[in-house]
């Protein structure tokens, strides 16, 4: 990323700060339960976006994934490579679908398998911040920032609150859950940042300040569960 224009109009050490705040360091774990007598949910965030290496609100916007991403991806792809994996469902944006192809690029089961778009599971919608560049809005008012980025129920002008997110993942969920218990067919799903913050809150039922708190990795791991 070129910083040139922010170290013009902000002192480089206040824009070598926010770049390393922006960027992603600790991760929380993922929890992993399996079993050969009920089906498991495999759940994972795609790979670095273009939008992820700028710094930009991404959301809605359909950008690609990163050669970083892509490596991301592949870290993974050994890692479910050998599960039993029936179906296939990812959010209805570009860098999940791709992610989703390279993951499951190994696992003989499912590399062949259809895979399902559902927007309920797609990014937050920030509205008039889509495109935006965060490290901007750092420099000029943290605060703000990251009240639109990790408050559970502020709303962007036009855009979604997490609140929104997680009930949309829920409706999935609510959906999906008894359908997979019926047939017994494990799942692998691609999504994002944030609809992922909505299946721990779902599974794990994190409170509201746990959900916006969660970190997860850019590709590289997944979260298993178990539906009994």
């Amino acid at each position: 990323m070129d910083l040139t224009a922010f170290y013009q109009r902000y002192s480089q050490e206040e824009v070598d700060r926010a770049v390393e705040l922006l960027t992603y360091k600790k991760v929380d774990p993922l929890p992993k339960e399996e079993s050969t007598k009920y089906p498991v949910m495999y759940i994972f965030r795609h790979g670095q976006s273009e939008d992820n290496a700028n710094f930009i609100f991404s959301g809605w916007r359909d950008c690609d994934i990163t050669e970083k991403g892509r490596e991301q991806a592949e870290e993974l792809t050994p890692k479910l490579k050998d599960k039993k994996i029936g179906m296939l469902i990812s959010s209805d944006l570009k860098r999940a679908i791709k992610t989703m192809e390279i993951v499951m690029s190994q696992n003989q089961t499912a590399k062949s398998l259809e895979i399902v778009k559902d927007p309920r599971i797609k990014e937050r919608g920030y509205g008039v911040l889509e495109g935006y560049s965060k490290l901007e809005l750092y420099l000029w008012n943290k605060e703000l920032l990251h009240a639109f980025r990790r408050d559970y129920n502020v709303i962007p002008p036009g855009g979604e609150n997490l609140a929104m997110v997680c009930t949309r993942v829920k409706d999935f969920c609510d959906e999906i859950v008894p359908l997979v218990k019926q047939t017994g067919v494990n799942v692998a799903i691609s999504c994002h940042g944030n609809s992922i913050r909505g299946f721990r809150k779902y599974f794990e039922e994190l409170s509201d300040e746990q959900t916006a708190a969660v970190e997860t990795p850019l590709g590289k791991d997944y979260a298993a569960y178990v539906l009994r």
